[in-house]
């Protein structure tokens, strides 16, 4: 038999938790000294004290891990539950790998602050253009909360386009607006067709514009660098933005670091 200070060695916990786990009733010692009430446990034990911390890990409360330990869950229950941990753990793990990547483009673009180039800034004027689209309204301008909406939109208007018998005429457009608030996103196609009634999707004419005009090279959730490089050129030249911003999908939108974007900002002199 081993000593609780042994035990706890052995086991890899505190004897503070050994205690713990003896008071609710989860690990019992194998022997307690009615004299001293020193507590000893033997080799056999170590087993129960892995699973109860391996399922403790898990997330699982002290009650489920006695339960499943004694017995008391039928093997479909606990399948279900370990199953339903293991799903929240995934989007856990998928949540925190998302922040982290947000972190290292955040630190990229403080770390690029000065040093990225806006010498391909061209100014142009946008003709006036016809165009089906969709709306959402989303909380901010955070790519994150903007990406998967206007992909969604964007899938959306493709099918009602192609049940309305409507074909693309030019490269998809987005757009926001936010005059107080949250942000108005507009997924948009040109069209070559005459704005009609019945359609489940509007049929709207985007008005001419003169534009600041800068190629962004990537995924949508790293434009915030090159919207930052687009802002500092207009103010640095003597514009002023009008808006809405608008964002022309150039080439492949899915293909991640190969997709390229035309960022649009409607400006004046000031």
């Amino acid at each position: 038999m081993f000593s609780i200070g042994a035990f706890a060695k052995y086991g890899g916990v505190s004897v503070r938790m050994l205690r713990h786990y003896d008071a609710v009733g989860l690990l019992r010692p194998a022997h307690v000294d009615p004299h001293t009430g020193y507590r000893f446990y033997e080799a056999d034990q170590l087993a129960r004290l892995n699973r109860v911390i391996a399922l403790k890990e898990l997330g699982l409360t002290l009650d489920q891990v006695r339960a499943i330990l004694d017995g008391e869950l039928e093997a479909g229950e606990l399948r279900g539950m370990l199953r339903l941990r293991r799903a929240e753990l995934a989007s856990a793990m998928a949540a925190d790998a998302a922040r982290m990547a947000q972190v290292e483009a955040r630190l990229r673009m403080i770390e690029s602050e000065g040093r990225m180039s806006s010498d391909d800034v061209v100014i142009k004027r946008i003709p006036a253009m016809r165009v089906a689209e969709l709306t959402a309204v989303v909380e901010s301008f955070e790519p994150k909360l903007i990406t998967p909406v206007i992909t969604s939109l964007y899938e959306e208007l493709w099918s009602r386009m192609q049940a309305a018998g409507l074909r693309a005429s030019g490269a998809a457009v987005a757009y926001y607006e936010k005059p107080e608030g949250p942000v108005t996103v507009h997924a948009s196609i040109p069209v070559d067709s005459e704005p009609a009634q019945g359609h489940d999707f509007s049929v709207v004419d985007l008005p001419e514009v003169e534009a600041a005009t800068l190629v962004h090279k990537g995924p949508a959730e790293q434009v915030i660098p090159s919207v930052q490089a687009l802002a500092r050129w207009i103010d640095t030249n003597g514009y002023t933005s009008l808006g809405p911003a608008r964002e022309v999908t150039l080439s492949c939108p899915h293909c991640g670091d190969h997709a390229v974007t035309e960022l649009q900002e409607p400006v004046a002199r000031r």
